[in-house]
């Protein structure tokens, strides 16, 4: 991030890569089918890593302790539906913690707050290998009390301690998929999600509403799977931002250093992985690794470049297929 010039209390010049370190986001979850007692649902419950990202540049003296941070935690309770022989609905309901901390020049702590976000989703089978899907996602609204006092121009704090208003956006997903190539092992999959960051506090004065495309294959051979998929997701960050962000009046200069922390101006993202079923009886693994290519934008006197990678595992564990057929038969699990 570099910062050159503008109107901000105690920002100096500088130019810095933030310390911030990588993060671990870890999701567990499970499901339960009740198929088998004839009822065509599926129930599951889940621990999820929603959002989080951060910048830390509070080692460089001109930047007055600039640093940012911001982590997203949801327990989700699912439930899907057949509701004909084509057509299956689903709806989940997840309750989120946040806690944040910065953006805004002044003093701050990290703050938590609790919120609901609610979805609800629909899959029609078009053709015999073909899927075409569509959900809902509700916006998710938090509202951090007492989280900043603003420094003021002339030094020192405003006596007043803000509250500070985000909200993660809503967005509308329609997707398609189909397995009927190279006689079924060749699954393609293509999304296009709107995230309606125009609804989002705190988002909505420095994003623009945002279309991301979103493109996978997987190839299967015997126990294997090839994975490799690709995103194309446009840049959200508005040209021309106004004087107030989340319920906090700052100014454009200040709006536009705030762009810079949360410059997200990369557009293209690639990710390919590994998948053996049955590494162990009813154990699947699957590996991944992908990167966000490097990219900056300028945002008056404030400039960012962003670039970021990642890696990541998982195990899947099927607990005997059809178990509930007889739970007084102990060989049924």
């Amino acid at each position: 991030m570099t910062h050159d010039g503008g109107v901000l209390p105690g920002i100096g010049l500088y130019s810095a890569k933030s310390s911030t370190p990588g993060a671990a986001g870890g999701n567990i979850g499970v499901t339960q089918d009740f198929s088998a007692l004839g009822l065509p649902a599926t129930l599951g419950i889940g621990f999820i890593s929603n959002a989080g990202g951060g910048t830390d540049f509070r080692d460089v003296v001109a930047s007055n302790g600039t640093s940012s941070q911001l982590v997203v935690l949801g327990i989700t309770n699912a439930v899907g539906v057949q509701l004909t022989d084509r057509l299956s609905a689903g709806a989940s309901i997840s309750l989120g913690t946040a806690f944040y901390d910065g953006l805004f020049v002044g003093q701050s702590a990290m703050v938590p707050d609790y919120a609901l976000r609610g979805s609800v989703g629909f899959a029609y089978d078009l053709a015999r290998s073909t899927t075409l899907g569509f959900n809902y996602q509700t916006k998710q609204n938090f509202t951090f009390d007492d989280a900043i006092r603003l420094e003021l121009p002339l030094g020192g704090l405003d006596p007043v301690v803000r509250d500070v208003k985000m909200s993660l956006p809503d967005n509308l997903v329609l997707g398609i998929a189909n397995n009927s190539l190279m006689d079924g092992r060749l699954l393609l999959a293509f999304d296009v999600i709107y995230k309606q960051w125009d609804n989002a506090d705190l988002y909505e004065a420095i994003y623009d509403n945002q279309w991301v495309f979103q493109a996978g294959a997987q190839y299967s051979s015997g126990r294997a799977r090839l994975r490799l998929g690709y995103v194309f997701a446009q840049n959200p960050l508005q040209s021309n931002v106004g004087v107030s962000a989340g319920g906090v009046t700052v100014g454009v200069d200040a709006l536009q250093y705030i762009q810079a922390q949360l410059a997200v101006v990369n557009e293209h993202r690639i990710t390919a992985g590994v998948g053996i079923v049955d590494v162990l009886p009813g154990v699947d693994f699957d590996l991944f690794a992908g990167g966000m290519f490097y990219d900056s934008q300028r945002f008056g006197a404030s400039a960012a470049s962003l670039e970021s990678y990642w890696i990541g595992a998982g195990l899947t564990w099927r607990f005997g297929r059809g178990s509930c057929h007889g739970t007084s038969a102990p060989d049924s699990w």
